[in-house]
């Protein structure tokens, strides 16, 4: 273990610090013991983490904290932590009584979740250690733009028991990131003691053996001893320029929470132990025993105090509660609007490109277009390979390493840093193969499903500008883990686009829109099609397809077949078959599923009257089903028959290949189920 240098002490420090600290500490104290109050008088704080035994810590995390410069992502017990880093008093109790006001999330998320995003004080999820990829990708941005600062994760020690929070340590040390890890270690992860969590009695140590990863240990108890650790921590982190773990030893006073109650698994003597402890006290008597103070400095302070936080109180009280009307405000943010080709249409002629092509041509001229785009992901970047399709293929041989690389074989992080990242500059913009195959994706839904909800939680002060590619899809014979499509999973989770283009013109004009679009996109590539001559097209260089734009692929009046993807394909092979018996289907692409051409849609079902909703998806459970109830709710008057879904059935796709034909959707199949809808 190193030595940390002994910057501050009871006897060196100045009197005016340690004057602020003991204000700090006072008032953060007095707001902690109260807000358990406004539960109990139904004014608000319905969930509030304790942090009294924390103090040392959390004082320290704050003062070496410096706003609009470093990051710091604080966990739920972070109160102090975020009092000391500026947050006032008042601006404390609006995030615990979510009032409108509350620089945090303005009431949309809770309570004691504190946050000033213009600050760098990030907004983060309850999902104990989440944000730890967040400040990991934060800090890849400081490295990249060369800034003098650091990013710290603030979390308990539990939190190390998550996988994606090694994923987070183990990228920081392969990449050697100035960020800070710092661990708040009570001892506890809600009841469950540390022995239960890990062998380790100090659970950082469990890291020791990580390449560029300097281990301290401190009492998070004790003021000076926090502050010298955090000071040294981010001293190292800027100046060797590699990550940092701080585990501060701590108690926790009270139960883990309000919904807690501590007395059920802590003994009555433990209880009273760690009221023994508690730092605050130490610190208060220090000040009088080295004679740094006299005890009525001190009680004027104390007073001063509770004067702030009355008026704090006060204040908050008269605070708007957030509008109901205003839910569907910052779901998605504004995409980039195409003035040349608004509706996604073009009449280009020349030679035909592949679908592959498209995308790969999109990326290099987008990376091109913005020199803050940067993408990578599993296999990305291997001499002259580029993905495991090779869609990327060329782009780190002209952009370079820095902008174009391998991510770990770790889902969640290759999502999670990503969400990071963006957090440094909104003129970021980043591309990430978030899995090899669509079908590896579940690892990162956590990020995923974190993601999809910051521009919403953070009250529209954030959101991630990211391109999730995903190659999705069958018939490749790929079976179980290659050829599943996770759409129908996917598009019930709000705050993200999802699209799935059938031709190499729409894929590439959709990737161009994702890429230049603030927020979160989906961009689901079928496989299937990468090289497949039926999905080239002639593509104008500068093309753009907005988001909700469907495209007719063929004209009729007998059929109305809405679908996407390969099914697309399958759906207009069904059609010319059905027109050899003079029976004209019309096919329209949906291109985007979210948001979804409703109107296009609607239109089809007015005009034609007879439906069929075809995807590779399960039935159950499927796309189609959203479709087919928005025809019924809003157009069924129109209908000259039930709508029809073709599909997968509710099963795995089968690896053999007379499996896979037997589950996935097929022209045969759609044909069959065209000529049942006709007969109507």
């Amino acid at each position: 273990m190193t030595t940390v240098p002994q910057v501050y002490s009871i006897k060196s420090t100045p009197k005016e610090t340690l004057e602020k600290w003991f204000r700090l500490l006072t008032i953060g104290r007095a707001i902690d013991n109260k807000a358990p109050n406004y539960l109990k008088q139904a004014i608000g704080w319905s969930y509030h983490a304790p942090y009294a035994g924390h103090d040392g810590i959390q004082l320290a995390i704050g003062q070496i904290f410096e706003k609009e410069k470093d990051h710091l992502f604080p966990y739920y017990r972070d109160m102090l932590t975020a009092f000391s880093a500026g947050l006032t008093a008042e601006e404390l109790i609006l995030n615990g009584i979510s009032k409108a006001t509350d620089p945090a999330s303005g009431g949309r998320h809770m309570s004691n979740h504190f946050a000033k995003p213009e600050w760098n004080i990030h907004n983060v999820s309850s999902l104990t250690g989440n944000h730890t990829l967040h400040a990991v990708g934060a800090a890849r941005a400081i490295k990249y733009y060369g800034e003098k600062a650091v990013s710290i994760s603030s979390q308990g020690e539990s939190s190390l028991s998550e996988g994606y929070v090694y994923e987070a340590i183990n990228g920081a040390s392969k990449e050697k990131l100035p960020v800070i890890f710092a661990i708040q270690d009570n001892g506890y992860g809600i009841s469950v003691p540390k022995k239960d969590q890990t062998a380790t009695r100090k659970v950082a140590n469990n890291f020791n053996s990580f390449k560029n990863l300097r281990v301290i240990h401190c009492n998070g108890k004790d003021v000076f001893d926090s502050m010298n650790a955090m000071t040294e921590a981010k001293r190292h982190a800027l100046e060797a320029e590699e990550p940092v773990m701080v585990q501060a030893n701590c108690v926790r006073m009270r139960s883990h929470s309000n919904s807690d109650r501590h007395e059920l698994y802590r003994s009555e003597a433990e209880r009273n132990y760690v009221l023994d402890y508690d730092p605050l006290a130490k610190y208060r008597r220090m000040l009088i025993r080295y004679e740094r103070f006299t005890e009525e400095e001190l009680a004027a302070i104390e007073a001063d105090a509770k004067t702030i936080v009355k008026a704090a109180h006060k204040a908050a009280l008269k605070a708007p509660d957030p509008d109901p009307e205003s839910i569907f405000d910052f779901v998605l943010p504004e995409a980039y609007e195409s003035e040349k080709y608004p509706d996604g249409l073009h009449e280009e002629d020349g030679e035909k490109k592949k679908l592959i092509t498209g995308l790969n041509e999109t990326l290099k001229a987008e990376f091109r277009h913005n020199p803050d785009t940067f993408i990578w992901g599993q296999d990305m970047a291997n001499k002259d390979k580029g993905g495991i399709f090779n869609v990327s293929k060329g782009l780190q041989q002209e952009f370079g390493i820095k902008r174009v690389f391998n991510a770990p074989i770790a889902e969640d992080f290759i999502m999670g840093t990503a969400n990071g990242m963006s957090r440094f500059s909104d003129k970021i913009r980043i591309v990430v193969e978030g899995a090899e195959f669509a079908d590896y994706f579940w690892p990162a839904m956590e990020q995923y499903v974190d993601s999809s909800h910051d521009y919403w939680r953070s009250n529209g002060k954030f959101t991630p500008n990211v391109t999730i590619r995903l190659a999705s899809g069958g018939y490749i014979g790929g079976g179980l883990y290659h050829s599943q499509t996770i759409e129908g999973a996917l598009t019930s989770i709000p705050g993200v686009r999802i699209v799935y283009p059938s031709f190499a013109d729409d894929a590439a004009g959709l990737l161009r829109t994702s890429m230049r679009s603030r927020g979160m996109t989906m961009f689901m590539e079928p496989k299937a099609l990468y090289n497949d001559p039926k999905a080239a097209a002639v593509i104008p260089d500068d093309f753009e397809v907005p988001f909700g734009k469907a495209r007719t692929r063929r004209e009729g009046n007998d059929l109305f077949i809405i679908t996407y993807g390969n099914a697309t394909h399958l759906a207009l092979d069904a059609a010319e078959k059905l027109a050899k018996e003079g029976l004209e289907c019309e096919v329209l692409d949906l291109r985007s599923l979210v948001p979804m051409d409703k109107d296009a849609i609607l239109a089809g079902v007015k005009k034609i009257g007879k439906v069929m909703v075809v995807h590779e998806d399960k039935v159950h459970s499927g796309f189609g089903a959203e479709i087919a109830s928005i025809i019924m709710e809003e157009a069924f008057e129109d209908l000259d028959g039930p709508v029809h879904r073709v599909g997968s059935p509710f099963t795995p796709v089968g690896f053999h290949r007379a499996l896979e034909k037997a589950i996935l959707p097929t022209v045969d199949k759609i044909y069959d189920a065209a000529k049942k809808i006709l007969a109507y």
